[in-house]
C-alpha cells in the first residue's frame, strides 16, 4: 500500500516518539563493547572500494513521477559507486521494479532480494563493508511495517535473517521508504548501522530523505570534517537538514523524522553525533572517497553556478514528492518557476564553459 500525504489544510497525526534512554544492563554493556571493537577495526581499515559491497533495491513507485525520481536516485548511487568510487561491478547489486531499467541486475521481488543477500553472504568477508539501500514506499498495518516490492512485500522480520547470514563485521542498512521506522528496532545489532527515513510506522506519507541522503553520500560538499570521505553520519545529518528545509519552504508540516542506530540497542536517535550513543560508528563508515564523489569546477563563479543548479534540482525533486499535500495551482506555478530557473542556470553554465 502506498500512502499519499494529506492536503495542506488537513494536517496530519503526530507520530509517536521513540524512547532514547534505558537502564544500563549487561546486554547494553555488550553492545557498547561491540561498538568499541568496531571502532578499532574501522580505524585500522577504513572503508574503500576494495572492501565495499553495495545493494540498491528500488521497490514499487506508485506514481510515474515518483518512479522517475527513485530511478534517478538509484542511478546516481550505482553510477558513483561503480565509477568514481571504483567499486567493482561484481560487488554491486541493483534491483528495480522495472527489470529493464538501465543497469538493473534483477527485479525487486522477494525472490530476487533473497538471491541478492545470498550473493552478498557468499562474496562479503568479515573484513568487508556491506551497504544495502532501499528506495521506494513502505506501509504499516496491524503493527507490521513492510517495504513495497513487486509481488509480496517484505517485512522487517523477513529482512532480519538475511542480514544474519552476512559475515561482514560492518553492515549499513538504509531504508529510505515511508513507514520505515520499525525496521530500526527489528534489524539493529552489533556491527550494524541502521538508518530509516521515519521514526515510526505512523509516518506513512512519501518521504524526501532518500534523495537528499544519496545526494550527500555522493557529493564532496557533505564532507563537513574535511577528512576526504563522506561518512554515513555526515550524509544522514545533511539529508535531515535538507528535508526539514524543504518542508518549511512549502509550509507543510514535517511528516518524516529520520532515525539512526549504530549502537545495536534498537532505539536510535534523530540527533546522532560522534559523541552520542548513536553516531560514532556511522561517523567512520563511508562508501568511498569524497575526493572521488561529484566533482565541482575550480573556477569560483562556475563552482557556485553548479551548486545553485543542484539546489534547484533538489527543490524540483522535493516539490514533486510533496505534490499531494499542496494546492494544485500553487504546485503548478512553483514547478514552472523552478524549471525556468533551472533552465536559465544551465544556460549560464554552458555559456561560461563554452568560453573555456
Amino acid at each position: 500500500m502506498i500512502t499519499c500525504r494529506p492536503a495542506l489544510q488537513g494536517g496530519c497525526a503526530r507520530a509517536s516518539t521513540v524512547a532514547d534512554s534505558s537502564t544500563p544492563t549487561l546486554k547494553g554493556w555488550a553492545y557498547t563493547c561491540g561498538v568499541l571493537v568496531a571502532l578499532v577495526v574501522l580505524a585500522a581499515a577504513p572503508a574503500s572500494a576494495e572492501n565495499a559491497h553495495l545493494a540498491v533495491i528500488v521497490g514499487l513507485a506508485g506514481e510515474p513521477e515518483h518512479g522517475e525520481l527513485f530511478r534517478k536516485w538509484a542511478d546516481t548511487l550505482v553510477e558513483t559507486a561503480s565509477g568514481r568510487f571504483g567499486i567493482a561491478q561484481d560487488r554491486i547489486i541493483y534491483l528495480n521494479a522495472d527489470a529493464e531499467a538501465k543497469g538493473a541486475t534483477g527485479k525487486s521481488t522477494r525472490q530476487d532480494v533473497q538471491l541478492a543477500f545470498e550473493r552478498l553472504a557468499k562474496q562479503a568477508t568479515a573484513d568487508d563493508i556491506v551497504m544495502v539501500v532501499l528506495i521506494g514506499h513502505g506501509s504499516f498495518s496491524g503493527g507490521v511495517a513492510k517495504f513495497n516490492l513487486v509481488g509480496p512485500d517484505m517485512t522487517a522480520a523477513e529482512f532480519a535473517p538475511l542480514l544474519k547470514r552476512l559475515a561482514a563485521k560492518q553492515v549499513v542498512f538504509v531504508n529510505t521508504a515511508s513507514a520505515s521506522g520499525p525496521f530500526l528496532e527489528a534489524l539493529a545489532g552489533s556491527g550494524r548501522t541502521i538508518v530509516t527515513a521515519t521514526r515510526s510506522g505512523a509516518e506513512q506519507y512519501s518521504t524526501l530523505f532518500g534523495g537528499f541522503f544519496i545526494d550527500a553520500l555522493t557529493n564532496e560538499a557533505a564532507d563537513t570534517d574535511k577528512n576526504g570521505r563522506v561518512s554515513v553520519l555526515e550524509a544522514f545529518n545533511a539529508a535531515k537538514r535538507d528535508v526539514a528545509s524543504a518542508y518549511q519552504r512549502e509550509g507543510i508540516m514535517l511528516t518524516e523524522h529520520a532515525m539512526l542506530d549504530d549502537s545495536g540497542d534498537g532505539k536510535g536517535t534523530h540527533e546522532p553525533a560522534v559523541e552520542a550513543s548513536d553516531g560514532r560508528v556511522a561517523s567512520i563508515v563511508a562508501l568511498g572517497s569524497a575526493a572521488d564523489a561529484v566533482p565541482l569546477p575550480d573556477d569560483p563563479t562556475l563552482r557556485q553556478l553548479y551548486v545553485d543548479r543542484r539546489a534547484l534540482e533538489r527543490r524540483v525533486e522535493s516539490l514533486k514528492l510533496l505534490k499531494s499535500g499542496m494546492d494544485a495551482a500553487r504546485y503548478a506555478t512553483e514547478l514552472e518557476k523552478l524549471l525556468t530557473d533551472l533552465a536559465l542556470k544551465t544556460q549560464e553554465i554552458r555559456a561560461i564553459e563554452g568560453k573555456k
